[in-house]
């Protein structure tokens, strides 16, 4: 999922974003935002910002 989420956004630090920062019970927060992400074609700057906000409020402490 989250290589998609990387793929469809265009992400240059792809690292910055890797499956194991996250928990798996954050499984269903990042489904919810896979799925959000793969239902739209494009995104504003501010949108693609937000995502990227949610997704590093997620990642494991530490």
């Amino acid at each position: 999922m989250l290589d998609d989420i990387k793929v469809k956004l265009q992400i240059v630090n792809g690292a910055a974003i890797k499956p194991e920062h996250f928990s798996v019970k954050k499984l269903t927060e990042i489904s919810e935002i896979h799925q959000m992400v793969m239902a739209k074609n494009r995104f504003s700057v501010s949108e693609m910002d937000a995502i990227v906000t949610e997704l590093g409020t997620l990642k494991h402490e530490g």
